[in-house]
């Protein structure tokens, strides 16, 4: 019998899907990646075609076990992660979404979420799903498709359709499709709906009539590790254990061995994604934050996170490239913001799809402030990567009110990672060190963890930490007066971007 040495890992993300082996030791053996298109039919409007995600991650699968010479027999198990929120709603019986995948940056559903909170307010349902209205969130998404796609309503009180963030959607189609495909999420990916209970990891009946979405389209709720089902036969992984389901931030706090209690990692990606363990206790978030699942492995006891959303902090930089023409690829910013030795009184503010954690104002928009005619395009530049920093920073105050505890240190993942001069800014303006794993893909790892686990390649929590290895650590070296001074700046700019969105420009 081959012996099985790996764990395959897919990470249907935001921009791209990947396929990443990883070997025993938690190292990237092979990758196989592919971007999918971004359509954006309106201001505001953002979504992803299903199907090309469903036919890239069957590619990315090929493309990492042919570069790694591998088969199937050689793979332990599959753990699938994902960018969480964005909402698919397809046709059981024959495969095919009924519109395209609404993602989780999209703003159209404001009046939706509007209509539902009424007199009550944005924390209407805040103690059971611990989230706030928001237009983030899969439900008012899942309301908006079946009140505007012709025919969606009928079809899904007929029982016909089938609701899932890409984890489902992922694994669904991953086992077989209208062929016996499972229709499952975990508990982290459930977390996010907004239709869940948080404390009784069930779908609230309540807050699914509320929003008109027919229980009958929802998955069911398992946990981040466990076997949910094998690869479909005409897959290169047949009768593989699909056996890890967890949504992206919480993979890479799991990739990242936070599981005591007050540890905490940072994700820096399209947006940016602030986690820490609350233990076995669903915390309610008084300071903005989220309450969510961080994790459950199989039987064992759930185990919550607060969480801090920033909506925008790497397509900060794909703006200034895209939109701007400022710079020619991402890491050239960094030598551009080099080029000017502070900020010069200059800071950007960057609330395209309104602001999420702390503020959940959908009506903020984008702005830069403090211009005078001294400034240069390094200035904005600099501005531009210190905006991430300062997003995380208020995120941090938050959580240290929540919680009541002080962090020691920040764990950190994603591509931004790579920007030196940003974490260095980032250790200067928390005042705690910034530390960096040697293997960054900590989201897929941390699926892959999670999968391995549930079949007995991992034995347990304690093999992810005797993985985990520090590659760089950022000390803080800015004197307190001017970390305050900045953070002050900071928040007055923030202030200029409420309630830009009047009733005739929505």
């Amino acid at each position: 019998m081959t012996e099985k040495k790996y764990i395959l890992s897919i990470d249907q993300g935001t921009t791209s899907s990947r396929a990443i082996l990883f070997n025993h030791a938690g190292e990237i053996v092979s990758i196989g990646q592919m971007e999918h298109e971004q359509i954006m039919p309106k201001a505001g409007w953002v979504e992803h075609n299903p199907i090309e995600i469903r036919d890239n991650v069957r590619e990315v699968i090929g493309i990492a076990l042919s570069k790694a010479d591998v088969n199937r027999h050689e793979i332990a198990a599959v753990g699938v992660t994902n960018q969480r929120e964005t909402t698919v709603v397809w046709d059981k019986t024959t495969g095919e979404p009924v519109y395209n995948a609404i993602v989780w940056q999209d703003t159209r559903t404001d009046k939706i979420v509007r209509e539902l909170a009424g007199d009550a307010g944005n924390d209407k349902y805040k103690e059971v799903c611990g989230l706030p209205l928001a237009t983030y969130f899969s439900g008012p998404k899942i309301k908006w498709i079946l009140e505007n796609v012709e025919g969606a309503r009928e079809k899904a009180e007929a029982g016909n359709l089938l609701f899932g963030n890409t984890d489902t959607w992922v694994i669904w189609n991953l086992t077989g499709g209208v062929d016996g495909g499972v229709h499952v999420t975990d508990v982290t990916n459930a977390s996010r709906t907004m239709l869940m209970d948080v404390r009784k990891l069930e779908w609230d009946a309540q807050i699914c009539a509320d929003m008109g979405v027919p229980m009958s389209m929802l998955p069911e709720i398992r946990s981040s590790s466990e076997i949910y089902g094998y690869g479909a036969k005409n897959s290169l992984i047949i009768d593989t254990p699909i056996a890890g389901d967890l949504g992206d931030q919480q993979a890479a706090t799991f990739g990242q061995a936070c599981f005591e209690k007050g540890m905490a990692k940072n994700t820096y990606g399209t947006g940016c994604f602030m986690l820490i363990n609350t233990g076995n206790e669903a915390v309610t978030s008084e300071n903005g934050l989220l309450t969510t699942l961080c994790y459950k492995i199989g039987e064992q006891e759930a185990v919550y996170a607060l969480e801090g959303s920033i909506a925008v902090t790497g397509s900060l930089v794909q703006w200034v490239r895209d939109q701007l023409g400022l710079i020619s690829s991402a890491p050239e910013i960094e030598d551009l913001a080099n080029t000017v030795e502070d900020n010069g009184g200059v800071y950007v503010v960057p609330a395209f799809s309104g602001l999420f954690a702390p503020y959940w104002k959908d009506d903020a928009r984008g702005a830069i402030v403090g211009l005078t005619r001294y400034n240069t395009k390094g200035h904005i530049a600099r501005a531009v990567l210190e905006a991430t920093a300062f997003q995380t920073a208020e995120v941090l105050e938050a959580m240290n009110a929540d919680s009541g505890v002080a962090l020691a240190e920040l764990r950190v993942d994603g591509g931004m990672t790579a920007n030196s001069a940003l974490m260095q800014f980032q250790a200067d303006i928390l005042g705690v060190p910034v530390v960096k794993p040697k293997v960054a893909e900590t989201t897929a790892l941390g699926a892959a963890y999670a999968a391995g686990i549930a079949v007995g390649f991992w034995s347990g929590e304690q093999d992810v930490i005797d993985n985990w290895q520090e590659d760089k650590r950022w000390v803080p070296s800015m004197d307190t007066a001017e970390r305050d001074r900045q953070l002050r700046l900071w928040k007055k700019a923030v202030t200029r971007t409420f309630d830009w969105v009047d009733e005739d420009v929505r």
